[in-house]
């Protein structure tokens, strides 16, 4: 019953993606973005209206509870019978390796699984947790305040960094399908920067810095080809009202998709601050005409058996969200995960979620495409 009103509601969305495709030329040359691009950004647009949502995970089938590797699997999957409709991937490090990430992840392997996606009818998104190029750590350390500065034009960094920028730009474009067509993927770089934990943080920038940083790589990107990617703009919750929200957004011509990290330690804290954040974002949503998402969330280890229907689906149900995603379940790192795998305790709740018509999986998605 639940499936085939998902399947109703499906056909629906092709009609009315249908409809916005024919202006999709005009939008092209006006904002120079692939037409798969557009379809996938059509496609997140609508799905809201019809109330209804991707559920995404990071690093899905790459690695989970107990494996690493293996071939046509994911703790999401293995519990439900199906893949996320939303997976996201992470850059880090590949600016210094070339070849693997910083979650010790293969850019093939990567490559391979985001067309896999995208051709059972699911998407992408990518975060970049870069290093830092003026002291030679990682994304996190922030004992330099003059980082993005060195970064930008004049800067002593400068040159290093557009090189790094070419990199993911090559790589982003090396992701087409047998035809030869450029995956369509969401690109959500500078995130969390309304803290200060990453070099690009708001301790350690000037509102003015961090938005050139943005500009700087939204259009070395468009200079390098890389039109196929959407943009997302994803602060945490520390804006407590639009103009905080706002106060470093990079701009329209940019952003595609506004969003917000927010990780339950918690509960009634947790609530009251996904809560504000989407409250917050639907008023700039709907001023900006932006897309909005719940861009990363979740609950370490999930020791609520019933946090999925309880905590999380009363928040963000009220909400026009077009996807909602939950971090990794890593497995180099004890009790470090976010999504169920086969007998953990919040198993059988997420199935409920799994099955309220609401929510999407890839195989809801095949019809939509």
């Amino acid at each position: 019953m639940m499936k085939f009103s998902k399947a109703i509601v499906s056909t629906m969305i092709i009609g009315t993606c249908l409809t916005a495709c024919g202006n999709q030329q005009k939008k092209q040359s006006e904002m120079d973005k692939t037409p798969e691009a557009y379809s996938m950004l059509n496609v997140l647009e609508k799905l809201p209206q019809h109330k209804m949502f991707m559920f995404g995970h990071h690093d899905d089938p790459v690695y989970g509870i107990g494996w690493d590797g293996d071939e046509n699997r994911s703790d999401v999957k293995s519990v439900c019978g199906d893949y996320p409709a939303m997976m996201s991937f992470d850059l880090g490090r590949m600016e210094i390796y070339g070849d693997k990430t910083l979650d010790n992840v293969s850019l093939d392997r990567i490559r391979k699984e985001v067309i896999a996606q995208y051709e059972r009818g699911g998407m992408s998104s990518f975060s970049w947790h870069v290093d830092n190029p003026l002291t030679g750590k990682d994304s996190w350390d922030v004992s330099d305040s003059t980082v993005v500065k060195s970064v930008l034009p004049g800067g002593v960094n400068h040159d290093e960094f557009i090189g790094w920028l070419d990199k993911v730009a090559d790589y982003l474009n090396s992701i087409q399908t047998s035809e030869g067509v450029k995956v369509p993927v969401l690109f959500r770089p500078w995130h969390e920067h309304t803290g200060s934990w990453f070099w690009w943080g708001k301790n350690l920038c000037s509102t003015e810095d961090y938005k050139a940083l943005w500009r700087m790589t939204y259009d070395r990107l468009q200079e390098k080809g890389a039109t196929q990617l959407l943009y997302a703009y994803s602060p945490g919750t520390e804006p407590k009202d639009s103009t905080e929200y706002l106060e470093r957004y990079p701009g329209d011509d940019i952003v595609d998709l506004i969003g917000v990290d927010a990780y339950q330690f918690d509960k009634d804290a947790y609530v009251k601050s996904l809560d504000n954040a989407l409250t917050i974002m639907s008023q700039v949503s709907k001023a900006h005409k932006k897309l909005m998402a719940v861009t990363e969330t979740g609950y370490e280890t999930i020791p609520d058996s019933l946090w999925w229907t309880q905590t999380l689906m009363p928040v963000i149900e009220k909400y026009p969200i077009s996807y909602v995603l939950v971090w990794r379940n890593a497995r180099e790192r004890e009790n470090h995960y976010y999504a169920p795998y086969p007998g953990h305790p919040s198993a059988a709740d997420f199935v409920n979620f799994y099955n309220d018509p609401r929510t999407l999986f890839a195989g809801d998605m095949k019809t939509i495409k």
